[in-house]
């Protein structure tokens, strides 16, 4: 039941309970304070008002009273920020030696940062090989180590034990057995997709001094080429294959612009390759590997070359 307090209307009233013929009158109106504050002195009724009219809350601590020392470690408490209860810097400390700093990539190839050729990863059993090739590839001539070794003028791949770090790091499991063929075959398919590359270079003024001076792995996004050949696979199953490619990689090719007597400057173009990868079936049980490399439709110079090379092709197919 809800009571109105205070209210004068008629139904109120015939409501309310009757009281004993003894009990004392009831003052109506607004409730008042119990406190006769008329005979209270002026000392009583200043501290009383003082009470009543208190703002906020206050430290009960006196602290004027603290020495200083005190007030400062009381201060310093109440100023500390929240932290994380984890030490992420220790927790780091045994993962982050092999496998690099977290969310740190080098941009040239996107690379995690501090990623060892030569620390051992947590829980590894077999020893990894810590020397690293050298490739074929030229890589433009910079001081810093770009995975490629300092002032080194080809790209050096990753020894198997960095291979490894990398594959721990992504959470991928890896027979540790088994990196030393990985390796040699991810080395050949490079030194193939550098071949097909230099195939477009030589077609362009200065592509005989091409360069790779950027590559990122872009395993999770489909080229548009593959988008449309998986499309062709559902309207043409026997002609296309509906296989998607088991990586891509995006390669950023710089090559000198050159003069007109022929003679190479100090100024350099660059050209964004695109190179999807597929696994064959094959009737011997072996590996087979298909690539697509092809100059990215960033200009219309590049999608020139495009289409004179699939002439070019269609015309030695022809012969």
């Amino acid at each position: 039941m809800k009571w109105n307090i205070g209210s004068t209307s008629s139904s109120a009233a015939a409501s309310a309970p009757s009281l004993p013929a003894d009990h004392p009158p009831v003052p109506t109106g607004a409730a008042q304070c119990p406190i006769d504050h008329a005979s209270l002195s002026p000392e009583a009724i200043a501290a009383h008002k003082a009470r009543t009219e208190k703002k906020a809350a206050q430290c009960p601590i006196d602290h004027a009273s603290l020495p200083p020392e005190a007030i400062a470690a009381h201060k310093a408490r109440a100023e500390k920020k929240a932290e994380c209860p984890i030490d992420h810097g220790g927790m780091m400390g045994a993962l982050g030696a092999a496998v690099g700093a977290p969310n740190a990539l080098n941009p040239v190839n996107h690379i995690p940062q501090g990623l060892s050729a030569t620390e051992r990863a947590p829980g590894q059993t077999v020893d990894l090989s810590t020397e690293r090739t050298m490739s074929s590839i030229p890589r433009p001539q910079t001081k810093e180590d770009a995975y490629g070794g300092g002032e080194d003028k080809v790209w050096a791949y990753p020894s198997p034990q960095q291979f490894y770090n990398a594959l721990v790091r992504k959470g991928w499991e890896t027979p540790e057995d088994s990196i030393d063929m990985i390796v040699d075959i991810h080395n050949f398919i490079n030194e193939g997709a550098w071949d097909e590359i230099m195939k477009w270079e030589r077609r362009r003024p200065g592509g005989e001094h091409a360069q790779l001076a950027k590559f990122q792995g872009r395993p999770h996004d489909l080229s548009p080429r593959a988008r449309w050949q998986l499309f062709m696979a559902k309207l043409f199953p026997n002609d296309y294959s509906s296989e998607p490619p088991f990586d891509r990689h995006d390669w950023i090719v710089t090559r000198p612009v050159l003069d007109e007597q022929g003679n190479k400057t100090k100024e350099e173009t660059s050209t964004r390759y695109v190179i999807d990868y597929y696994s064959v079936p094959s009737d011997g049980g072996e590996a087979v590997f298909s690539l697509e490399v092809r100059p990215a439709l960033d200009s219309f110079a590049d999608a020139s070359e495009r289409i004179k090379m699939a002439a070019h092709e269609w015309m030695q197919s022809r012969s």
